[in-house]
């Protein structure tokens, strides 16, 4: 049985994550950590402990003392804080990351690391994003997007530790409240609809985006660690996605069960030039051929069930 460390717990993915594997494997077998203290189902459910994911001692404790054999590490700044906290969001980024591949290394660890269509920049075909083009993000979190995607190469060529991720679209769920993503309109989104019955939107009319609802991230995250590692070509990191999608996709999806919901825009240009600089569509064929990735929701089933979860946590 897998015994496994989630980095970076709190966050967006890190919440729901944590719940999936621990129906998978056992909540004694998968520990929460985070540097900030938590309450509620992290807690209540298995194992949680503090750790600044930037001090290599705290870290190999922690997978010694754990026994861990498994981390997912998922610590960072979301694209828009990083660019208010450049200097954080490098030091949390890639030393943190760095030092989870040393403890990996020296312990024989697998290493799960989530990259994002912040890895890609203006000079990247924007259709049908290949997995192997250029990419030269012109964001921090980019930056460190990218140099992480190399390192975890570096670390499984050079020393052959088993480094495995995907690079993520924009990730939507009833569950965890936007964080300071670029994408994080397509989650308050719905909120509003519900609370509101209007959204005043940060991005412009026609911005189309990659998005992929959290159940189909989930299972990308489980299924490329469960992988048989012949069939990887690839390693760091996989294109997967589900929907591309601009704000007024989500506007009538949504009045298809609310018809008197509005929106309006007043864009945010530092969001704006970020999801300009992002692909409007990726091309995740190579996931599908190396380990067989089929996300499981549209755009239509995620809205209804967005809705009917919201309407029931909002009460």
């Amino acid at each position: 049985m897998k015994r496994i460390i989630v980095t970076g717990s709190q966050g967006q993915i890190g919440t729901e994550l944590v719940q999936a594997l621990r129906e998978r494997y056992g909540s004694e077998n998968v520990l929460a950590t985070d540097i900030r203290e938590v309450q509620g189902s992290l807690r209540e459910t298995g194992p949680f402990e503090i750790l600044d994911c930037t001090q290599h001692h705290s870290i190999m404790k922690m997978v010694k003392d754990f026994k861990a054999d498994t981390i997912y590490h998922l610590a960072a700044l979301l694209s828009a804080v990083a660019e208010e906290k450049t200097a954080l969001a490098w030091d949390v980024g890639m030393n943190g990351l760095f030092y989870v591949l040393e403890v990996a290394r020296e312990t024989g660890c697998s290493v799960f690391f989530p990259s994002s269509i912040g890895a890609f920049g203006l000079s990247t075909p924007q259709d049908k994003t290949p997995q192997d083009t250029i990419q030269r993000p012109s964001t921090m979190y980019g930056v460190t997007k990218v140099a992480g995607e190399l390192l975890c190469d570096y670390y499984h060529k050079r020393f052959g530790v088993d480094t495995r991720g995907v690079r993520y679209p924009g990730i939507i769920s009833y569950k965890t409240l936007p964080g300071g993503g670029t994408t994080d309109y397509a989650v308050d989104i719905y909120y509003k609809a519900i609370t509101d019955g209007r959204y005043t939107c940060y991005l412009k009319e026609g911005t189309h985006l990659d998005m992929m609802y959290m159940p189909d991230a989930l299972k990308a995250a489980i299924d490329i660690m469960e992988a048989d590692p012949s069939r990887l070509i690839h390693r760091n990191c996989f294109n997967v996605t589900s929907l591309s999608v601009a704000p007024e996709h989500f506007l009538s999806a949504i009045r298809r069960h609310y018809p008197d919901f509005a929106m309006d825009y007043k864009i945010d240009s530092v969001r704006q030039s970020i999801a300009e600089s992002w692909p409007n569509s990726m091309d995740d064929s190579a996931a599908r051929d190396e380990w067989d990735w089929q996300p499981s929701y549209t755009m239509e089933s995620m809205t209804i069930d967005m809705l009917e979860n919201l309407q029931k946590k909002l009460k």
